[in-house]
């Protein structure tokens, strides 16, 4: 997403000069999203977007893996040789955690590309007991298509609760109820010990049939290749850009689920792995690339986040950075089908997440854009429009 947007935000703003895709996947450029639903279960074949590269004039090198920067030269190393460039855009993505010791094992999968949903397609088919390991946001899709290919799924999750990691424990606890009502079971304080042909052992010694493993524990950014280039990388591996979404070297730009930036809006540096930064994010890019060489200031990238899920017959989207609040307001009940929860900054609405209230989600990212200050009890009544409880003046 973050490099088939990059090309056409060049284009639709007028860079004239040559431009060159190069992907180590031999697949032409392709959505995401779908892989973990109408692709798993059989409902679409593809999800490659609907382009046509040669009339934007955009030439594609696929199947062809970069291996490395060498920005002195300004070139590229790659399989098929050295490739020169005057402006490059790093959009290498994330590459998905493995599990310790489960590599090679015959039936534990990854899902994270195309192949990988491909690969998993017929395990649905077959109808495997499956053992899913992380309940994050991939772990629940996934179950959620397991479940609806007719498969016996277990999530297995070390910490206390899903989304531990994404969410406040008050948030992500309902969301544990979900698991049940979809008849897959989930196992928390659960840690994995050893993963064989057909079984899971956990660290408790219990022993988890698994005609199939799906490993959903957390994605890095896939910036490995960049060793010895001079790209500077923060401690999480992402290249560190800067409100332009530069990099630290010349000429050098990063954009999507490979970079954090810092965020003005939320004082602090944020990686988003998540498909709405990899379809912003190139138009700031293209800007800045077309500005720089009119001799014109370059965009700031501050956006809200967004993201959305679905799981467990529920669409959920979270818009915003909630880490920085200091009061959480609830609408509506976390038992019903349809509720959200606020979260607010010294009475400024900073984060909001949804589940079945796509109007919540639609306001209430208006209101943060706006950095808009809400009254807590009007916002707390699910019956009342959210930008009804903003607070004038």
């Amino acid at each position: 997403m973050a490099g088939v947007q990059t090309a056409v935000a060049l284009r639709q703003q007028g860079f004239p000069g040559r431009v060159t895709m190069i992907g180590a996947e031999p697949h032409q450029p392709y959505d995401r999203p779908p892989l973990s639903k109408a692709i798993l279960l059989g409902t679409a074949e593809g999800s490659a977007f609907e382009l046509d590269f040669e009339a934007l004039d955009v030439e594609l090198r696929l199947g062809c893996e970069v291996t490395g920067v060498r920005p002195q030269e300004h070139e590229l190393d790659t399989e098929a040789g050295p490739v020169p460039y005057d402006v490059l855009v790093i959009a290498s993505g994330a590459e998905p955690i493995t599990l310790p010791g489960a590599e090679g094992v015959p039936g534990v999968h990854l899902l994270r590309t195309l192949d990988d949903a491909s690969r998993l397609r017929p395990v649905l088919e077959r109808k495997h007991d499956i053992v899913v390991v992380g309940a994050g946001w991939i772990g629940a899709e996934f179950a959620t298509a397991a479940r609806e290919a007719g498969c016996s799924v277990t999530v297995v999750e070390a910490a206390d609760r899903p989304l531990a990691y994404a969410l406040p424990a008050e948030v992500a606890a309902p969301m544990a109820d979900w698991y049940a009502e979809y008849g897959v079971e989930l196992l928390t304080h659960a840690r994995v010990a050893d993963v064989e042909p057909g079984t899971v052992i956990l660290a408790d010694g219990r022993q988890l049939p698994a005609g199939a493993v799906v490993v959903g524990i957390g994605a890095r950014p896939a910036t490995g290749w960049l060793a010895g280039s001079g790209i500077a990388l923060g401690p999480d591996g992402a290249i560190t850009a800067d409100e332009h979404l530069r990099t630290s070297l010349p000429d050098v730009y990063a954009v999507g689920d490979c970079a954090s930036f810092p965020s003005g809006r939320y004082g602090e540096r944020l990686l988003v792995h998540h498909w709405d930064n990899a379809l912003q994010g190139p138009r700031t890019v293209a800007a800045n690339v077309v500005a720089s060489a009119a001799g014109q200031p370059p965009e700031v990238y501050d956006p809200v986040p967004y993201f959305w899920s679905e799981q467990f017959g529920r669409f959920v989207q979270y818009t915003g950075h909630h880490p920085a609040a200091d009061t959480t307001v609830w609408r509506g009940n976390p038992a019903d089908a349809a509720w959200s929860v606020l979260w607010l900054r010294e009475g400024v609405l900073v984060a909001l997440l949804a589940v079945g209230r796509a109007r919540d989600l639609m306001q209430g990212r208006k209101l943060i854009l706006a950095g808009t200050r809400l009254d807590p009890d009007l916002a707390a009544d699910p019956s009342v429009p959210l930008k009804a409880a903003a607070v004038q003046g």
